[in-house]
């Protein structure tokens, strides 16, 4: 829980710094009057006082005495982060790791994938923004989403749904942070160690902090999608987890990137809609092309009514285990989400959230823990189509 609250605090700090600071770059204004080196000003109204901020060059030996950095919100982000991932993910029985369903891997082999795609993913990246390729924005650019559409494919048909997609937004963080670690901050301390040096700047270090610094702001909105997916089973459960979250993250992307050019670029409000429309109807057609069938196909099979006995029998041995008052599982020793089926009052007010989960999206059991069988699941749809009775 304090790890999260971490988390969230110094994410919320690291994304609107590169929000805030991506904002001010493509509104200054210049000046007719301005000396060497200057770039642009703004004036910024906020907390009862006027703010004139100013964005140049400093000449040789011109530094302040008081010089304020950002690096740690990203720092701080990144090892709650990590230390989330080694928490959830890696440590237990691996529970929200693998999928029996997806791949039969052992907890040893999916951690080994998870840290493999991190360090992989970035060095790989790292490389191609190191090459020749760097000037040729369009071509590294559809390299890096191909590369990352391979990932997304293959994440989500080794790990369990939840676990890919974090993985994924974990890939994309480490990506960011290893930007301005390697990258930003480095070239700031070269900035400031030539000024003190009574040395002119060099114009090729902003140039390059600024790529990468734009590579974190086109990333933010993916990410942010992913940290919260966990809270949403028809995404990562869906049969197309990987095409739903290639579609999100390049809507997100492109969201991003239609708000960055409204500044100059007339029709940004209308490509800005179209990627909206698209990206909410796409989703929305991927959701409920696997989501709507199951329940329907299984009243089909069989009129056969469904007695509310066989019903709390699948529930018990499959789910109680973990959804009790006095819980069994010897991973959960509290209801997740206090969500018990102790009753049959209980098993009746949360019969929506049980369809969606076990029978619409199969989220639960959690990877399958207690071995709940494809007939049972029709068991439960049947019984869901008749009015979820528990007389």
């Amino acid at each position: 829980m304090l790890i999260r609250w971490v988390h969230l605090i110094a994410g919320i700090m690291w994304i609107g710094n590169s929000m805030l600071w991506n904002w001010l770059d493509r509104n200054l204004v210049p000046r007719a009057d301005a000396p060497e080196g200057f770039e642009g000003e703004i004036w910024l109204v906020h907390s009862g006082g006027f703010y004139q901020m100013e964005k140049k060059q400093l000449a040789p030996n011109q530094m302040p005495k008081v010089l304020h950095w950002f690096k740690w919100q990203a720092y701080t982000t990144w090892m709650s982060g990590f230390a989330l991932l080694l928490l959830v993910y890696y440590m237990g029985d691996a529970s929200f790791l693998v999928d029996p369903a997806v791949a039969k891997l052992s907890h040893g082999a999916a951690m080994g994938i998870g840290l493999g795609s991190l360090a992989g993913g970035f060095l790989v990246y790292d490389l191609i923004w190191r090459s020749p390729l760097r000037t040729k924005e369009p071509i590294a650019i559809g390299l890096c989403f191909t590369l990352l559409a391979g990932i997304i494919y293959g994440l989500n048909h080794l790990l369990s749904g939840r676990a890919a997609f974090i993985h994924v937004g974990a890939l994309l963080g480490t990506i960011m942070v290893g930007n301005v670690f390697f990258h930003i901050m480095p070239s700031q301390h070269e900035l400031i160690a030539l000024t003190k040096a009574g040395k002119r700047q060099d114009a090729k270090l902003g140039k390059h902090a600024k790529q990468r610094s734009i590579h974190n702001n086109y990333m933010t909105f993916p990410v942010l999608f992913i940290m919260l997916s966990n809270h949403f089973p028809s995404t990562y459960g869906n049969s197309l987890n990987w095409v739903l979250l290639a579609v999100l993250m390049v809507s997100g992307a492109l969201v991003r990137h239609f708000m960055n050019i409204r500044f100059w670029w007339p029709h940004w409000g209308i490509a800005l809609g179209a990627t909206v429309v698209i990206g909410v109807g796409t989703t929305f057609a991927l959701m409920t092309r696997t989501s709507g069938p199951p329940v329907a196909q299984a009243a089909t099979d069989t009129g056969e009514k469904v007695d509310f006995s066989a019903v709390r029998i699948v529930i018990g041995q499959r789910c109680v285990p973990c959804h009790s008052a006095t819980t069994t599982d010897d991973q959960w020793k509290v209801a997740p989400s206090n969500v018990t089926f102790d009753t049959p009052e209980q098993i009746k007010m949360y019969a929506e959230r049980i369809k969606a989960r076990a029978v619409i999206n199969k989220t639960m059991p959690f990877g399958n823990k207690t071995g709940m069988t494809q007939e049972e699941r029709d068991l439960l749809a049947r019984w869901f189509l008749q009015g979820s009775p528990v007389q």
